[in-house]
């Protein structure tokens, strides 16, 4: 399976409107892909339509939904994936991620990104889903491992997964690929108890379509709080190292949601991210000499 849609070694950043202006004049080759939620931007006109048009023109972006709730008890919301393809279409969006959670019910939208029953008929409810998700659209998605602070019960009828196992019985199932957030690996290990880099090692990698490393919180020794609001830390960027080790260099996005530095300081840790890529690279190629 292949799952490049951009170049192994392209470094991304994350399309916010504070940073519009500021993308539309950076340099060539500042950032190579954009990264940025159909939500914020579909039926969006007047100088932000266009701006947005603009980099759309110049940079590959990749739509990074936030609602569709893929595991929800909601109906899929297929009005709205008609929508997101034609998006797509008309800004030649390479691919369509999400998140491996629910995040509304049958009375709207929750505005949370809410961790799924680790379950084999949650593995059935959220494969059928990304399945026909994926129909509609007419390719593949990626789905994203979400942060957690608590698991949720699984009824008596039911034997629990472990995450690990959750994850990877949805891809198999649903044949889509998969955005590993690294963050959320580091974030979870701590909170929930386990090796990041069993984990890691225990995802298929031919399955990764690109990589998301962001910043987080430290609450406490024993407890982190995912808020991409802060500079990359040694945990994640030695994961993602590890990442790269594994499973090749893969097209890799620099999250930053809130307190967002000046912009060069942005393109100053996307170097960083770059560095990682061109060590990876450096390394496959004295050991295929």
């Amino acid at each position: 399976m292949t799952a490049f849609l951009l170049p192994p070694h392209a470094a991304g950043l994350g399309l916010r409107r504070p940073l519009l202006a500021a993308m539309r004049s950076a340099a060539v080759g500042s950032f190579d892909f954009l990264e940025t939620a159909p939500e914020n931007w579909i039926g969006v006109g007047g100088a932000l339509g266009d701006g947005f048009a603009d980099l759309a023109s110049r940079h590959p972006v990749i739509c990074h939904g936030l609602s569709l709730s893929v595991g929800g008890p909601a109906a899929l919301d297929e009005t709205f994936l008609v929508k997101v393809r034609r998006f797509m279409e008309t800004h030649r969006c390479p691919l369509y991620s999400e998140h491996l959670s629910a995040c509304g019910d049958s009375r709207g939208q929750l505005y949370d990104l809410l961790p799924l029953p680790f379950s084999e008929a949650s593995v059935d409810h959220v494969a059928a889903r990304i399945r026909r998700t994926q129909d509609i659209l007419g390719q593949r998605i990626a789905i994203e491992n979400i942060s957690y602070y608590a698991t949720l019960p699984v009824s008596d009828a039911q034997r629990p997964m472990r995450e690990i196992d959750f994850i990877n019985a949805v891809l198999a199932e649903a044949d889509c690929l998969m955005l590993l957030d690294v963050n959320n690996i580091i974030v979870n290990a701590t909170n929930h108890r386990y090796d990041p880099s069993e984990f890691l090692a225990a995802l298929p990698g031919d399955r990764v379509a690109y990589i998301h490393v962001a910043g987080h919180y430290d609450e406490a020794e024993d407890l982190k709080i995912d808020t991409h609001g802060s500079a990359v830390n040694a945990q994640v960027w030695a994961l993602l190292e590890e990442a790269y080790g594994l499973f090749g260099p893969r097209p890799t996005l620099l999250e930053r949601d809130f307190n967002l530095p000046p912009f060069e300081d942005l393109l100053d840790e996307l170097g960083q991210v770059r560095r990682c890529i061109a060590g990876a690279s450096a390394h496959d190629q004295r050991h295929a000499a």
